[in-house]
């Protein structure tokens, strides 16, 4: 790869770290989509990202579709291809944006899976057998009760509790910072966790959560034990971080239907992205209306209105 790839892409990502203060993930995640374009450019001989036309990125854009990426993967690519532009373009070393009017190939809307409320209330009531297990019963109760997400859990800090009010300080996602409610549970959960904590953390440890060595929990870890959990209760569905956030969001809808609190409670931006739920509320809806209602009841076998005189 030239140097007139190459060194530009540096500037950038070295750009969205220090003065956009991005996450070293968000980092990661923008070099990685990059690089991929670039060795594609490079490749087609390629010398510089000047050269590259509106035409060009379709067929690349062709090329990742070709691949198997979805529709959603090639929005991401698209989205850093365009904030790279935008960097060069103020940097003056491009002419123009040719990624302002591509958009990538629709593809089917995945629904978020969650758990049901009964299974939930089944593996949250598991005694833990060990003193790691209290940990991770506190991890389980947390996402649930408040909605966390991954990183939100594992940056949870010992000064971001307060069990006294029932509250957990949070810093989401563009580090916008939250508060939200603690569930009963959870709260009882997280005091029978701190005198095992206390007991692990290495000194000047802030993290809520840590490991057997002492130092904060790493996501990767978070992730093991939930599904250890999961398996050793027997769930009938892989338990992980967003299981528990979209069971939470699920659940406070179709509570209590509000929409907007919903979306304050996740941390969502844009509303739209906390509507995916009333999808999933429907299709509840729909199922009770499967099994309940006299003239929708089918047969399973035959697909025919069951006879209620046999």
């Amino acid at each position: 790869m030239s140097g007139e790839l190459s060194g530009p892409l540096t500037d950038f990502i070295r750009y969205l770290a220090s003065e956009k203060r991005h996450s070293p993930r968000t980092c990661e995640s923008y070099q990685r989509d990059l690089l991929r374009l670039a060795g594609w450019l490079a490749r087609a001989e390629f010398s510089s990202w000047q050269q590259v036309t509106n035409h060009d990125l379709r067929r690349y854009v062709a090329t990742l579709s070709g691949e198997g990426l979805s529709g959603r993967s090639i929005a991401r690519h698209l989205s850093a291809i365009r904030r790279l532009y935008q960097f060069l373009l103020r940097e003056k070393r491009a002419s123009d944006n040719p990624a302002l009017d591509i958009r990538a190939p629709k593809s089917a809307r995945r629904l978020p899976r969650v758990a049901d409320v009964d299974q939930l209330n089944y593996l949250l009531d598991g005694q833990p057998d060990d003193p790691l297990e209290v940990r991770d019963l506190c991890m389980l109760e947390l996402m649930y009760s408040s909605g966390l997400r991954l990183a939100e859990l594992a940056n949870l800090n010992l000064d971001t509790v307060d069990l006294r009010s029932g509250e957990v300080r949070v810093l989401g996602k563009g580090n916008k910072e939250r508060l939200l409610p603690v569930g009963r549970k959870a709260v009882a959960a997280v005091q029978a966790w701190l005198p095992i904590r206390a007991a692990l953390a290495n000194d000047g440890e802030s993290a809520l959560f840590v490991s057997q060595r002492g130092d904060r929990l790493s996501h990767r870890s978070i992730q093991a034990r939930l599904s250890r959990w999961g398996v050793s209760r027997g769930a009938d569905q892989k338990l992980h971080p967003h299981l528990l956030r979209h069971s939470f969001a699920s659940h406070m809808l179709e509570s209590s239907g509000d929409l907007r609190a919903v979306q304050e409670l996740l941390g969502h931006a844009d509303i739209a992205t906390t509507q995916v739920y009333t999808h999933l509320d429907f299709q509840h809806l729909a199922r009770v209306y499967d099994q309940s209602h006299p003239r929708a009841r089918r047969d399973k076998y035959h697909g025919k209105p069951i006879d209620e005189s046999s």
